[in-house]
């Protein structure tokens, strides 16, 4: 009896700790249950989304870009198409066929499609784009022919089009594909993909984010092999970039192009009031639709290694000596610094003999007793020889230098630039164990020497001095405009670069020794000019290795000498010494004045200051 009471007693417990496991399993699966179905169930159900979903990017347009005037586009998006191949549509054993006949179509070898999809891909539903910017022709031909074409399908794929070319090149830039590298940098921006296009230099890269716009999608349910099996997608269309609008005014781009011609050199056009650039051109330039082409990788190499490198901006990205444009700071720093009086007189014999070395001035005859206005007149170097070395210093110069932003980063809107240089003593001694000497000293003073600098710190210079000590950012972004309403989304506002505390009365003697410089210097006859009254000072560079008789020519001048700063203008031409030897700077600075404040073109200014002669027919690059 107790036996069978005690196993009684033992089933009961082992149907009781059943009872408890299934009530536990139970409670357990119903709790798991109700968070995948409650708590879990938009994980799940984007998980399922994307597990069975093939989505498809949607590029979106770039926005345009304009000059000042905002009418009609610098830069804008053609109607291209894309053609693709879905490998795994193919019936099997007649990709030989389909690919040979596809590359017909496209002009291009067989080969190539076998790049893009090699052995292992053919079975894939993946679309692989075979070629971009394909005309409507062709993708018109292609669809009179699918029957014969399985796994063949087209897209819309706009690309860029450069409507203004020539000089404006290196200030818009121009697009390309991206790089892995360029991706590995862009990859936490949602919007770039390895099949994203970028901006590769100016404008286009620099303000590439705002370009862009936001890439829609093109959403479709699939099977596990990538097959489709809906017959209506969704998608979400892509939102075009934000519009860009330029200071650059392109009747005042051609205006400079046209002037500076077929020589190797730059030209800016500057607002001082402001940091607007109007104009800025270098030759030699480019066309940047050819990198639209399929041949687009070669194109570049030949650009790389062309002549003059025509990828080169020479406003922003060139250094050079300031020769004796270096001379209006010299001017600033002895009146600021009340080192001489500038109606002393110093005599030029044509020569200085010093440190055992003979320095001669541009005159070997000598320009005699000499002032400051008429030192920086006639560019005597005798006077600034002499008055550098014995009445600044380099410590002094280099100060002054650095104070006009020499050096220093230009701050423009472009991805790159140059800073230049101001040597110093100590830099001297650490880059070549040798001491500074009373001739380094003179060679500076004269903007010769170590000292480099591009056309736009030259520029910048002028606005300096026009604006009484101070230099506004330079900059060529004017507004952000949306590409539907064109309303006005940012403006730029001007922003001060450098400013100085130094005594407008110095300002005042400097604007008017420049003045002299034209009315009485060494350029009234190319700078003579009956409707706008300028100012400036030109300059003439030495260049090593350079052919005899072959200098790099400047003139930096602003004008008109009596309108108020916010109508004034700056412009500064460089012609490098690589070309043949003509005084060209300051004959192409006075027509370029003459163009824009009596808006004429460059043939009617031309013929308006008596330059024609001077004009022989040279030929362009294309």
């Amino acid at each position: 009896m107790a036996r069978i009471t005690g196993e009684t007693a033992i089933r009961g417990a082992r149907l009781l700790m059943l009872t408890l496991i299934v009530v536990l399993a139970y409670f357990v699966w119903t709790v798991r249950l109700f968070t995948m179905q409650g708590l879990e169930a938009a994980a799940y159900q984007r998980q399922s989304r994307t597990i069975s979903s093939n989505v498809t990017t949607i590029a979106a347009q770039r926005g345009e870009i304009f000059d000042r005037h905002a009418a009609l586009p610098m830069v804008i998006n053609a109607d291209s198409f894309a053609v693709d191949l879905t490998p795994a549509e193919i019936p099997r054993g007649h990709y030989d066929t389909v690919a040979a006949r596809l590359a017909t179509f496209l002009g291009i070898a067989k080969r190539d499609i076998d790049n893009k999809v090699p052995v292992r891909l053919r079975n894939s539903y993946t679309q692989v784009e075979i070629r971009g910017n394909v005309p409507f022709a062709v993708v018109a031909d292609i669809a009179e022919n699918i029957n014969d074409l399985p796994g063949v399908s087209w897209r819309s794929k706009p690309v860029r089009s450069y409507v203004e070319t020539g000089s404006i090149a290196h200030v818009v830039g121009y697009v390309g594909d991206i790089t892995r590298e360029e991706l590995k940098v862009m990859y936490n921006k949602k919007r770039y993909t390895s099949n994203s296009i970028v901006g590769k230099t100016g404008i286009e890269k620099q303000y590439d984010d705002l370009l862009q716009g936001e890439p829609g999608r093109e959403i479709r349910t699939v099977d596990v092999r990538g097959r489709v099996i809906d017959d209506a997608p969704v998608v979400e269309p892509p939102q075009m970039g934000k519009n860009l609008v330029l200071t650059i005014d392109m009747r005042i781009q051609k205006l400079a192009e046209q002037t500076l011609g077929d020589r190797v050199g730059a030209a800016v056009v500057l607002r001082p009031a402001d940091g607007e650039v109007l104009a800025m051109v270098s030759y030699p330039y480019y066309n940047q639709n050819i990198f639209n082409n399929d041949d687009s990788t070669a194109q570049y190499n030949r650009l790389v290694t062309g002549e003059n490198n025509p990828l080169l901006n020479r406003v922003v990205n060139a250094v050079y000596p300031p020769a004796s444009t270096f001379k209006t700071i010299m001017a600033t720093a002895l009146l600021a610094e009340k080192a001489i009086p500038p109606e002393k007189k110093i005599e030029c014999n044509g020569h200085i003999d010093y440190g055992g070395r003979r320095f001669n001035c541009h005159n070997k005859w000598g320009h005699g007793w000499l002032d400051m206005k008429n030192s920086l007149g006639q560019s005597c170097d005798v006077y600034f020889w002499v008055t550098g070395r014995d009445n600044l210093g380099v410590d002094r110069i280099s100060s002054y230098a650095k104070e006009f932003g020499f050096g220093q980063p230009l701050g423009i809107d472009l991805p790159a630039q140059s800073d230049g240089f101001v040597p110093t003593a100590q830099w001297k001694e650490r880059r070549y164990h040798s001491i500074w000497l009373g001739g380094d000293t003179m060679n500076m003073s004269i903007g010769q020497g170590y000292t480099l600098v591009t056309p736009m710190h030259l520029a910048n210079m002028v606005a300096m001095v026009v604006n009484g000590g101070k230099i506004y950012r330079p900059h060529l972004l004017k507004e952000v405009r949306d590409p539907a309403t064109n309303e006005v989304l940012e403006e730029v506002k001007p922003q001060v670069l450098h400013e100085t505390n130094i005594d407008e009365a110095v300002w005042r003697e400097v604007r008017e020794q420049l003045r002299y410089v034209i009315t009485d210097g060494t350029p009234q006859y190319p700078m003579y000019n009956r409707n706008v009254k300028l100012a400036g000072k030109t300059g003439t560079a030495e260049v090593a290795g350079a052919k005899k008789d072959h200098w790099h020519s400047w003139m930096v001048a602003y004008g008109p000498y009596d309108a108020p700063v916010e109508e004034q203008l700056v412009v500064v031409v460089l012609v490098e010494a690589v070309n043949e030897w003509e005084w060209w700077a300051p004959y192409a600075t006075n027509i370029i004045f003459q163009g824009i404040f009596q808006n004429q073109t460059y043939d009617e200014a031309l013929t308006a200051l008596g330059f024609r002669y001077l004009a022989a027919p040279r030929a362009r690059q294309e």
